[in-house]
């Protein structure tokens, strides 16, 4: 039998990013990603492409917050630049040996971190949105996912896998399919100018209109299945209610409640981690606007496993990002941080469009 760690190298190379012969290829992981590395790097090779390794080693950043100084924090090297401006296509790869390992590090300096990499980020999604670069992040399950999930990693592997539907014959086929569903939504929301989100001390309002919703289909996110868009930035208002802890940096934020007039964030609440929040929001300027507004669609998923990755794709969950727009969205939104927040609207949850009820308990009614 194929290894799955050679069956996702393959979904990822010919459907995710389409590798073609002599492109070059940004293959970045840690060290414990390095049975799905390894196996990229082998089919880009066979496939006439220029792959190359960048393994990323995890204890290295908590020194770099622990020790460095705020020029030392925010130094991102040249060769950095030059490589994301030179490359037709990045798979980044999540796994981690210690989910916790930035959790003692005080917030101010995780907050000058992400300010120096917000030009960083910058060049990468202005090369995405004008189609320079192809970009994929997905994930090889490790004890320490599987634990901060409350799984054990066979259960874990089990879910990681099945979430990406590489336990079906013909992934690609599979995909391929969930890439036809998901437009036909997205080309009804296009013709839709607001939208008014009500659940559990949730009620909030944003205009969608001249914005371009987005088929997630497992092209820039491996897994995937959501549909998305940036709201207006000035639009957003009410209240909302986040289901599950807001995961940044590897730290919760738990029961998170915000308030928002003329799209700003103007009261922020958490049970815990209030602190760290408030730091995030004060970022720049962008931090307190909704970069992203966006429905879950994945099915495969049904469970909260404190990875975004998987989470703001659980079938019948809506979320909000604050910061950094995507622009082929057609957001404006600029900031360091893009922080995705997930609501459940399984039990109670409603959608309306221009006051059409179009989604109701989880489910599109469009």
């Amino acid at each position: 039998m194929e290894k799955i760690e050679e069956k996702h190298a393959h979904v990822l190379l010919d459907y995710s990013i389409k590798i073609k012969r002599g492109e070059k290829l940004s293959i970045r992981g840690s060290t414990v990603a390095l049975p799905l590395m390894r196996a990229l790097y082998k089919y880009a090779l066979q496939r006439g492409a220029l792959p190359q390794m960048n393994i990323l080693d995890e204890p290295t950043k908590e020194i770099l917050l622990k020790y460095g100084k705020k020029e030392q924090i925010q130094y991102i090297p040249a060769n950095e630049y030059k490589l994301i401006k030179d490359v037709d296509a990045l798979i980044w790869i999540i796994g981690s040996e210690n989910t916790k390992c930035l959790t003692n590090i005080n917030p101010e300096k995780i907050k000058v971190h992400t300010q120096g990499r917000s030009r960083y980020l910058k060049t990468i999604f202005d090369r995405m949105a004008k189609n320079e670069v192809r970009i994929c992040g997905t994930l090889f399950p490790t004890q320490a996912e599987a634990q901060e999930a409350k799984m054990s990693l066979e259960e874990y592997r089990e879910f990681v896998y099945n979430s990406c539907m590489l336990h079906k014959k013909d992934p690609i086929k599979a995909w391929k399919e969930v890439s036809k569903q998901q437009k036909r939504i997205c080309d009804k929301l296009n013709k839709k100018k607001m939208l008014h989100i009500v659940s559990k001390d949730t009620d909030i309002r944003l205009s969608v209109k001249g914005r371009k919703w987005i088929n997630c289909d497992g092209r820039q996110n491996f897994p995937d299945g959501e549909v998305f868009t940036g709201p207006v930035e000035n639009s957003v208002s009410g209240h909302i209610r986040f289901s599950f802890p807001g995961i940044y940096a590897n730290r919760e934020v738990e029961d998170i409640r915000l308030s928002f007039e003329k799209g700003k964030v103007v009261d922020a609440k958490a049970a815990k981690g209030e602190n760290l929040l408030k730091n995030v929001l004060d970022i720049d300027s962008g931090a307190r606007y909704v970069g992203e507004v966006a429905i879950g669609t994945n099915n495969n998923i049904k469970r909260f496993t404190r990875n975004m990755l998987f989470d703001e794709k659980i079938g019948g969950t809506v979320h909000l990002a604050l910061g950094r727009s995507f622009p082929e969205s057609k957001g404006k939104n600029v900031s360091a941080i893009h922080w995705d927040m997930l609501c459940d609207m399984r039990r109670s949850g409603k959608i309306f469009a221009d006051g059409e009820l179009i989604y109701e308990r989880g489910r599109f009614l469009i």
